[in-house]
């Protein structure tokens, strides 16, 4: 089996490490992920300075670019070959919600369901006020989790999911003995405070920082926020079709009255 692992967290993250000593021995594993931690970068490709790619160590590669620019570049000049699993992770924090669209991690996830070829996005869900130390943080947990996915995927009775479809897995930061278990769930909503801090450089010229405060979720039982809060791990498979089909009769009636 071959894999391809990437992250938003860089290369030198923990997560990373952790989830490529669990799946080394699935078969043929290669890590390509950024050189500088990419979060909430979203999914870009870098189309207009060239890229870098640096070999750190046996099947550890760092790419001067986007989470998606590591999964093109570690497809077609580190692997030269499609392989038959992404796996983007693990990532230090939840990707639950409207999050998978803002998520470096689940865009590298994306650019190899782009391809057809099957992805896990992987994150740990670290608490947001007060987050542990890395070293204290529960990646081993996520990490056997994915382990157990894969390995449920490659039983010949296991049902295939659709083509570009991905699985976007979030875990509780506990120990694997602790989880209650696994929830199949769909895209819930989290609330930030949207607030923005303005500052003054030292020359007098405004400067913005952005993002917000996470401030809850929409309370919906199914959805993924619900799963992660109530200590179970979440598997909600997300397609690239965002079209709202249940609209769509509705618009072709109003534009059919306007014609």
């Amino acid at each position: 089996m071959k894999i391809l692992i990437s992250n938003d967290d860089s290369i030198h993250a923990m997560g990373i490490k952790v989830l490529f000593q669990h799946l080394k021995d699935l078969g043929d594993v290669s890590v390509v992920a950024p050189l500088e931690e990419k979060s909430t970068t979203g999914h870009s490709l870098t189309i207009h300075k060239p890229l870098r790619m640096i070999e750190l160590e046996k099947d550890f590669i760092g790419v001067s670019g986007s989470p998606a620019d590591c999964v093109y570049l570690g497809i077609r000049e580190v692997m030269k070959e499609m392989p038959d699993l992404v796996v983007s992770g693990i990532n230090r924090g939840a990707n639950l919600g409207q999050d998978v669209y803002y998520s470096g991690t689940v865009s590298a996830a994306r650019e190899a369901a782009i391809l057809g070829i099957p992805s896990i996005a992987v994150s740990l869900s670290v608490d947001f006020h007060n987050p542990p130390p890395e070293n204290n943080l529960n990646y081993a947990a996520a990490a056997q989790l994915t382990y157990e996915t894969i390995k449920r995927f490659n039983q010949k009775d296991f049902p295939k999911l659709a083509e570009h479809t991905l699985l976007n897995l979030n875990v509780p930061d506990l120990p694997y003995d602790q989880l209650k278990g696994v929830k199949v769930t769909r895209q819930g909503f989290r609330h930030y405070s949207g607030s923005v801090i303005k500052r003054n450089d030292h020359r007098g010229r405004p400067y913005f920082w952005v993002g917000g405060e996470y401030q809850g979720f929409r309370k919906e039982q199914g959805a993924d926020c619900d799963a992660v809060e109530n200590g179970f791990a979440s598997i909600t498979p997300l397609q690239l079709d965002c079209t709202h089909f249940e609209s769509i009769d509705l618009l072709s009636n109003v534009w059919d009255e306007g014609k």
